[in-house]
Parts: structure tokens; C-alpha cells; sequence
């Protein structure tokens, strides 16, 4: 499929080449059926009372993964929980474009505000514009307990809260970054945790500064029920970052049950390194992780029934066409193939097993959101997604 793709070609044919190489297989593959913006009218359930109890999840992963590696038949093997479980009751939407700054931090911060962020991807900074978490606590009055964010700890500290002043201090959504916990847990003095506490695998000396909205050690046992010890116990049973913090995000489900919780997963960065096995490890565990997350929505009874989850990567990685990237490793040159991705959405108001392939931007998720959750992301620069509202 991917070996379509070539030099010759203009960005946005290789962005619909690569959509429409998604919707094949995934028509071939997994038994979706070609959607229309023409269908029959939105399923979502409209009215207050319906809104008030409507939950959304996003799960965003850094970098990516591309084609070959995933939604290509030479990918599927990576990947048979999206495939066989997830895609089959999803919306799938196979060509959205991120048209910002291809940087984790930033580009995870224009997926949370629906506009193009520009900071520095390497500073300690909150974004701009209004975060989605702002917008939803504003305008529909939600308490501090409904928002929530689960992170990387490399700069994500600040992601739940803009610096814009219309909005104010504490507006936003209070952060967990599960791997700051666990330093802070062992003192820094933590030989049996260094799998889970390398905070950066594209610049590993970063370390970025606390503040914002960050749940704090001394916090955990009364917000998540869960003990020093407890937590340090269940931290020797995982192999990754990723599996930490979805058991962190499983527990936050239990205790605080919050309307919206974002999810954010790095292990695929590892792709950094080098070490293409260990990228094909991360697609995999990412694979597993969303769907440990969707089957937890279902046993939950706060969720079950009522809750839309979206899955997203931030962008993708360069291709092996262009001589100034360095393939699956990084994500450097603004191809078509790092800028152009897909998204997943599933559950209430969703159509099951349909494949949409209009463009659509990475930004159009929070206005998305916001028509789903009954909010106006008035700053956002993105459009609903029709398809979904």
C-alpha cells in the first residue's frame, strides 16, 4: 500500500493517498462501510438532562505511528485490538491533518485548545488560548473534580490551563503525571523505576519545571484511594510509562468519575531512539492500552452507556521518501506523511462501523467536543465535525 506514495507527488496527493489507503483496508480488514456527511441526522441525544450526563475520554499518543507499522496489511499484526475491536464499533476518520508545530508538547496543546499553538515545545509554559477544559468548566459551571488530565510528565504540567486571562487561575483541569509521582515517591533514589521515569525520548536532558494545576504526592491517597506503598506496589508490575498512567486514569475513573478526562500516552516516542523494535513494542502496548481503556468505560457504571471516546495521535512520523527526514525515528520534515493522520471515535452518538476520509484538522476536535458536551470553544480556530454532531 505505502509503496503508492512517492516523490513525485504534490502533499495533498500523498495526504489522500494515504487516506484513502486507510479506508480500503480498514473497508477490507475490519468490515466498515463507506460514510457520508449526508447520512441520516447526528445519533447524539439532544437536551439538558442528556448533556449533563454525557462523558467524553480523549486519548492522544505522541508521534504516532505510520501506515506500514499500523493501518497498512503489512501493519495489522501491530495492531489487532484497533483493528478487530475498536475500529468495528468506531467512526474512523482517516485524513486529519495537523497543519501546526510537529512537537509533542505544543502539538498536544493545540489539540486541547482547537488552535494552532506556537510555544516552545521545550518550555514549561501553558498554552494561549483557552484549553477545551476551560471552555467546559466555564461555560457549563463544572467543578474542578470533572476535568482531568493524565500525562507524560515531559512539560505536560501546564496543559490543563491557558494563560488566558478571560478564563482566570483554576479554571482548568487538574494533572496527574504519573511518573513525577513516582520520582517523588522514591526520593529520586529509584534503581527498580528507571523504565518508568525517563521523561524524554526525543531530548532526554529536558526536565521540565512543576506548576499549574498538578496533583501533588501528599494529594493521591485522597483523591485516588490510593496509597504511597499501594501505588509503588502496582508501578513494579508494568513495563512502561503508558501502563502507569492508564492505571492511574482506571483509578481516576473509579474514585472521581469526571465528565472529561484526556489521556495522554508516549511510549511510541520511543521511536527516537532508534530502535525500530522498540517502536513496533510501543504501537503494540498503545494498542492494548486503548483498548484495556474502552473495555473500562464499559464496566463502569458512571460510563457505560453515556460516554464518547475519541483516539487520536498528535501527528505522524516522517516517510522513507524524503531525504531529509530519518524515516520511523523522528518527525522533522513537515511531510505529508508525519502531518497527516486519522482519529477514532466510539461509543454514545457514534455510527459503528463507518470510515469517513473528508480532511478534517487536528484543531476541529474541540469544537467537536464542544457541540457533543453542549459548550462554545468561542477562541478555536476548528469547525464540529459533522459527521459527529
Amino acid at each position: 500500500m505505502i509503496s503508492s506514495l512517492s516523490n513525485s507527488q504534490s502533499p495533498w496527493e500523498t495526504a489522500r493517498t494515504l487516506s484513502r489507503s486507510r479506508r480500503d483496508f480498514l473497508r477490507g480488514a475490519a468490515g466498515v462501510v463507506l460514510g457520508s456527511a449526508l447520512m441520516s441526522a447526528s445519533p447524539f441525544v439532544r437536551g439538558e438532562s442528556a448533556r449533563k450526563k454525557r462523558k467524553v475520554i480523549v486519548i492522544t499518543f505522541g508521534g504516532g505511528a505510520r501506515d506500514q507499522e499500523t493501518f497498512a496489511p503489512e501493519g495489522q499484526e501491530n495492531i489487532p485490538n484497533m483493528l478487530r475491536e475498536l475500529a468495528p464499533q468506531s467512526s474512523f476518520f482517516t485524513h486529519v491533518t495537523n497543519q501546526g508545530i510537529l512537537g509533542h508538547y505544543v502539538a498536544t496543546a493545540s489539540l486541547a485548545t482547537g488552535v494552532y499553538e506556537t510555544l516552545n515545545n521545550f518550555s514549561a509554559v501553558a498554552p494561549e488560548h483557552p484549553t477545551v477544559f476551560e471552555y467546559f468548566r466555564k461555560d457549563l459551571r463544572r467543578p474542578s473534580s470533572d476535568a482531568w488530565v493524565v500525562a507524560p510528565s515531559n512539560g505536560f504540567n501546564r496543559i490543563g490551563e491557558s494563560d488566558c486571562r478571560s478564563y482566570g487561575q483554576g479554571q482548568g483541569a487538574r494533572v496527574i503525571l504519573p511518573k513525577h509521582l513516582l520520582s517523588a515517591a522514591t526520593a529520586g533514589a529509584a534503581p527498580d523505576f528507571e523504565h518508568l521515569l525517563r521523561d524524554n525520548y526525543e531530548t532526554p536532558l529536558y526536565t521540565p519545571l512543576l506548576g499549574g494545576g498538578e496533583v501533588e504526592l501528599q494529594q493521591m491517597e485522597n483523591i485516588l484511594r490510593l496509597s504511597v506503598a499501594d501505588f509503588m506496589a502496582h508501578a513494579k508490575t508494568v513495563s512502561s510509562p503508558d501502563e502507569l498512567s492508564v492505571y492511574i486514569a482506571k483509578r481516576l475513573m473509579q474514585q472521581e468519575a469526571p465528565s472529561l478526562l484526556w489521556i495522554t500516552m508516549h511510549d511510541i516516542d520511543v521511536a527516537h531512539s532508534g530502535a525500530y523494535s522498540l517502536y513496533i513494542e510501543g504501537i503494540r502496548r498503545t494498542d492494548r492500552l486503548c483498548l484495556e481503556l474502552w473495555k473500562a468505560v464499559q464496566s463502569e457504571p458512571e460510563y457505560a452507556g453515556n460516554t464518547t471516546m475519541f483516539i487520536l495521535p498528535d501527528f505522524g512520523r516522517d516517510s522513507d521518501y524524503d531525504a531529509g527526514g530519518n524515516g520511523f525515528q523522528h518527525h522533522r520534515t513537515g511531510d505529508a506523511a508525519s502531518r497527516t493522520t486519522w482519529m477514532m471515535a466510539l461509543g454514545a452518538g457514534v455510527r459503528q462501523g463507518v470510515v469517513y476520509d473528508d480532511p478534517l484538522q487536528s484543531v476541529d476536535l474541540v469544537p467537536s467536543v464542544g457541540a457533543i458536551m453542549g459548550f462554545s470553544p468561542q477562541q478555536s480556530t476548528g469547525k464540529p465535525i459533522p459527521e459527529l454532531v
